[in-house]
């Protein structure tokens, strides 16, 4: 398997694999702390979950905010220099988390910190999407979500052993990943932003911005948003509702969650390759609809199962589900982006997550306190073929321009 997984690695350009190696040393710093970051808050300053999750509410809302501007500013620009001031401030705010002693002030820098550290997301996006030609763009996509996963299943063993020793430790390894991997960018990557046609005018910083309502005018891509949506209200339960259900219904500890977390980290680090390779052929909308379908029937399993193997079951469809929608989706932005828009679309592309992370959990809670709980998992099912329904119209509506473009297909290798 991983001689496979490193055939694979060296069969892309250097650019990319470097790419890679970097964005996997900035993936583990933020693992060692993001794991423990509510437990840290809490602790440091004497608060409850409500305020920890206000907190997080505030940075969700300035990532998207920041993720906007990043993608307007890396299409002006260009994605190397946004990418590395995005890790410099990243460096710059995991530093002032470890020293910040008052709350109100914490909220502040979850603000500052949203924005600014996250205008590189949207640039490293389009830069693989750059680096790589369409029909590799799928497997470019996993092969980051499994750098991302692998970090993920790292990550928090090696934090949990320095946070006994000093959160501040924590901190301060985050920002000297982020700082390396900047210095890997400035050192060995070269601007990926596509070169203007000759003659072409170049776009002032404000038409640049005011370029985001060009991708409201892509109806199409509106509606890719609006299905994505309604697909990913499903998919975060996994992150919010899922844990506190299978403990107040099942009395499933936390460490019990923890091991189902530990599979889906694992299968995606062993199987997103070969998982990827096995759906190049196929009309990227259908495989969203496949995506979605897995999700409603892992989801839809909570709601009837109660014994630990059929848990894992569940877990398991929806770590399928997750492995073809992930990169799929990404490859699928990347086709509907003109090439001097790509990091915008990027970044129109994060509202189909931030919009249902925002509500996920709020509308999740209200069923659980005031109805049987296992109508989450019936609602979740329902609303799933609903985004089956939505990416079929897709389908149609795009199977002529997608075939003419064939964004996601992919050559054996």
């Amino acid at each position: 398997m991983f001689n496979q997984i490193r055939q694979q690695y060296f069969s892309y350009p250097l650019t990319f694999r470097v790419l890679v190696a970097g964005t996997f040393i900035d993936r583990i710093g933020g693992a060692l702390i993001f794991p423990f970051l509510s437990l840290y808050v809490a602790q440091r300053f004497n608060v409850g979950m409500v305020e920890v999750g206000l907190l997080f509410g505030i940075w969700s809302v300035s990532s998207l905010i920041g993720s906007m501007i990043g993608g307007a500013l890396a299409d002006k620009f260009g994605r190397r220099i946004i990418l590395i001031c995005g890790l410099i401030f990243s460096a710059t705010s995991a530093l002032f988390m470890g020293f910040v002693n008052n709350m109100h002030a914490f909220y502040l820098l979850a603000a500052f910190a949203g924005i600014f550290t996250d205008i590189g997301g949207p640039a490293q996006q389009a830069m693989v999407a750059d680096l790589l030609k369409g029909e590799q763009r799928a497997e470019g996509f996993g092969l980051i979500r499994v750098v991302g996963n692998l970090a993920m299943t790292i990550g928090p063993a090696i934090g949990g052993i320095l946070a006994g020793i000093s959160y501040l430790l924590l901190f301060i390894i985050d920002a000297c990943a982020s700082l390396i991997t900047a210095f890997i960018v400035f050192k060995t990557i070269p601007e990926t932003k596509p070169q203007k046609i000759e003659g072409q005018p170049s776009e002032s910083l404000s038409q640049t911005l005011i370029g985001y309502g060009k991708v409201t005018k892509d109806r199409l891509f509106m509606a890719f948003i609006a299905a994505t949506i309604v697909m990913v209200l499903v998919y975060t339960q996994m992150y919010s509702t899922l844990s506190v259900f299978l403990n107040r219904v099942h009395g499933l500890s936390a460490q019990g969650f923890g091991y189902l977390m530990s599979m889906n980290a694992a299968m995606v680090v062993i199987m997103q390759f070969g998982i990827t390779r096995r759906i190049r052929k196929y009309p990227p909308m259908l495989m969203m609809m496949a995506a979605s379908l897995l999700y409603g029937i892992g989801y839809f399993l909570f709601g009837f199962v109660s014994d630990f193997v059929f848990f894992m079951i569940a877990m398991a469809t929806i770590t399928l589900g997750e492995m073809v929608h992930i990169p799929v989706a990404q490859a699928l932005v990347a086709s509907f982006a003109p090439d001097d828009m790509r990091a915008r679309y990027m970044a129109a592309y994060g509202l189909g997550w931030a919009i249902p992370n925002s509500v996920a959990a709020l509308l999740a809670g209200l069923v659980m306190d005031n109805y049987n709980p296992k109508m989450v998992w019936y609602i979740a099912g329902a609303l799933s073929l609903v985004a089956v329904s939505f990416f079929w119209i897709l389908y149609v509506r795009t199977r002529d321009r997608f075939k003419a473009a064939k964004p996601i297909e992919i050559e054996a290798a």
